[in-house]
């Protein structure tokens, strides 16, 4: 199927495990693609090697200039290759895991065959794996969750994973991301907010790379993100739950009236005191993948 990839990589001190990423890459049986890339202040050789890679084929991204963080880094480079109209689709690519080689053009294809106006996002699932690419498990299958307002709950498509169309990747480029967001979240929500269609594909596509300079990182097994989120506690959730919705809101000139109401909705009700979360708890489609899961969050929605 024909169309341009913009692959997005985000870099910070990633010189450990970027050559073997960028190998991926070189490898894609999809080779129309093109590679925008912004370090993000590394100290060690990552923009050098960035600058080396596929003369020609790739571009670096400076603006906004200063720290940006892993999700500003590739809001920027998703806003930097959007405005280009060589590209159709793009993609976020983290520095240290690495593809499989007809990762983009699963990704593409699936996407090419949907009409090119309405947003749609493609995700896939990933291979665990330690610092030495040893096995350690598989990212969850995805269930039934890819709506609204279930994309407010949780984010069940890993951005390493993630595609966008053109209508997608304009539509993220065009809003205003709260500053508590992730970049792959953020454009999870938006497009199930705006309507747009959610690709879900059970293939593992890349290996994702577990180590102690993950940015976020992923628990494996159900029983593990529950601990994990009972560790975290309910305040951290509330936070980003609060700044979704009033990135929504802020927002509103981007997504349908109904969206915009029940997200409003939905606002109105936290903070309303124990009444109005009360009624959080019975809200249709406030849920998660699986009971365990969406006790914690009614749990967190109660008492958060």
């Amino acid at each position: 199927m024909a169309g341009r990839v913009a692959i997005l990589l985000a870099s910070y001190q990633g010189a450990r495990f970027l050559p073997e990423q960028l190998a991926s890459l070189a490898r894609q049986s999809c080779q129309d693609w093109h590679l925008y890339w912004r370090d993000d202040g590394s100290t060690d050789a990552s923009p050098a090697l960035l600058a080396a890679f596929a003369p020609g084929q790739s571009d670096a991204v400076s603006e906004p200039p200063g720290r940006l963080g892993a999700a500003g880094s590739f809001f920027a480079l998703l806003a930097a290759a959007s405005a280009d109209p060589a590209n159709d689709f793009f993609a976020f690519c983290d520095q240290d895991d690495v593809w499989r080689e007809d990762k983009l053009a699963r990704a593409r294809d699936a996407l090419a065959i949907l009409p090119g106006q309405r947003p749609a996002l493609y995700c896939a699932r990933a291979r665990l794996v330690d610092a030495a690419l040893g096995p350690l498990g598989s990212l969850p299958p995805f269930g039934g969750m890819t709506r609204f307002p279930a994309a407010l709950a949780a984010n069940i498509a890993p951005g390493c994973t993630m595609m966008l169309n053109r209508a997608a990747a304009e539509l993220v480029a065009a809003s205003r991301p709260p500053p508590e967001t992730l970049h792959d979240w953020w454009s999870y929500l938006l497009v199930c907010a705006a309507g747009g269609v959610i690709l879900t594909d059970a293939e593992e596509v890349l290996l994702y790379r577990q180590h102690d300079g993950n940015a976020i990182g992923a628990p494996g097994s159900r029983l593990r993100r529950a601990l994990a989120a009972l560790g975290r506690g309910p305040t951290p959730f509330i936070a980003r739950f609060r700044a979704h919705l009033a990135g929504l809101a802020a927002n509103a000139a981007l997504l349908p009236a109904p969206v915009v109401d029940e997200a409003a909705a939905l606002a109105q009700a936290l903070g309303r005191g124990l009444r109005g979360r009360l009624r959080l708890l019975a809200w249709p489609g406030l849920e998660r993948r699986t009971r365990l899961e969406t006790f914690l969050l009614r749990l967190w929605l109660l008492i958060g």
